[in-house]
């Protein structure tokens, strides 16, 4: 007979704190950089009628953690059905039996692993002092980076960058809550947010930059998280020419980070230049060089951070006898 644990949202929330999530994806990274985790190149099936993709994403990490994820991304599903653009669902699985462990909300884990992402990088990137976070779009990704950056450098105030007014309101009063000791404003200019920049996160789904590389100063570290096909583009390809390039995973990256195969294909990027932040985990890979040096971070999504994430979530789960048995 087996048991199968079922978590909630709310429960991932009270069983993985920020901090916990961010060194839970810090070893993902480490162990694909390292050569101990298998990621197969994401299945993702895309229905261009819903301009939507719907990814299929297993992961073995440290012979531990197996699991998938199955994420679909529905971008009209806000206005044509009041529903949120992005819903997942994790499985987990016993990795020395196959024995099913647990199914749990893979939306809130997806949020939360993608900005303890964010955070492992600026935690390895981001000059130690960095004070001024600027956050370009106010969707469902946008908390989470805030969240993870300052848990790792000292932010005193973080800056929205948003088209949309009420969004950025929205993504105001979240912070507000979630970091009462940062100040927390609306941009009225972005170059005028950017000016003062020292962390940059993107988290839109622009087919084309949100910024123009003039106004990135130098010193300052970029995440970019919001893209993930070879058709979007956040960051300026001039800009991540110039920078010091860290991806999640080689081989993903290439497949579908837009704004380095715009990069590299304008003559801007040297790809042997790019190294995995995993590397840099590993100290395979230096750093920030100084304190003038740009650095990106391209994350396209990787299912190793998703079911680290999971195996912390069910493993806590069952030490505090939380979230829902059903028998199968």
């Amino acid at each position: 007979m087996t048991t199968l644990k079922v978590l909630t949202s709310q429960d991932i929330r009270t069983l993985v704190p920020m901090p916990t999530a961010i060194d839970a994806v810090h070893t993902a990274y480490a162990s694909i950089a390292a050569g101990s985790a298998h990621v197969p190149l994401r299945l993702d099936i895309d229905q261009a009628s819903h301009q939507s993709h719907t990814f299929f994403m297993p992961a073995l990490v440290n012979n531990e953690s197996l699991g998938m994820k199955i994420v679909s991304v529905f971008p009209q599903n806000r206005a044509q059905h009041d529903l949120p653009t992005i819903h997942a669902i994790v499985l987990l699985i016993e990795s020395h039996t196959g024995r099913p462990l647990a199914m749990m909300d893979g939306t809130f884990l997806t949020v939360l692993r993608t900005g303890a992402s964010a955070g492992v990088a600026t935690r390895l990137l981001a000059r130690p002092e960095s004070r001024h976070l600027v956050i370009i779009g106010a969707g469902a990704q946008a908390w989470a980076q805030a969240s993870a950056v300052c848990a790792v450098r000292p932010i005193t105030q973080v800056t929205i960058v948003n088209r949309s007014p009420e969004r950025a309101l929205q993504l105001q009063a979240t912070l507000t809550h979630i970091v009462p000791d940062v100040s927390v404003h609306i941009a009225q200019n972005r170059r005028d947010a950017l000016a003062t920049a020292d962390v940059v996160c993107l988290a839109t789904s622009s087919r084309t930059p949100v910024f123009a590389d003039d106004e990135i100063r130098p010193g300052t570290h970029i995440n970019g998280i919001g893209s993930f096909t070879h058709t979007m583009i956040e960051a300026d390809p001039v800009t991540v020419g110039r920078a010091y390039v860290a991806v999640d995973q080689y081989a993903a990256a290439w497949s579908e980070a837009g704004e380095l195969i715009a990069a590299r294909d304008q003559g801007y990027l040297n790809p042997s230049a790019v190294v995995q932040i995993g590397d840099i985990a590993n100290g395979t890979a230096p750093g920030r060089s100084d304190n003038q040096q740009i650095t990106f971070f391209k994350s396209v999504g990787n299912a190793a951070q998703d079911v680290v994430v999971a195996h912390i979530a069910y493993h806590a789960a069952v030490r505090t006898a939380q979230g829902q048995d059903v028998v199968l």
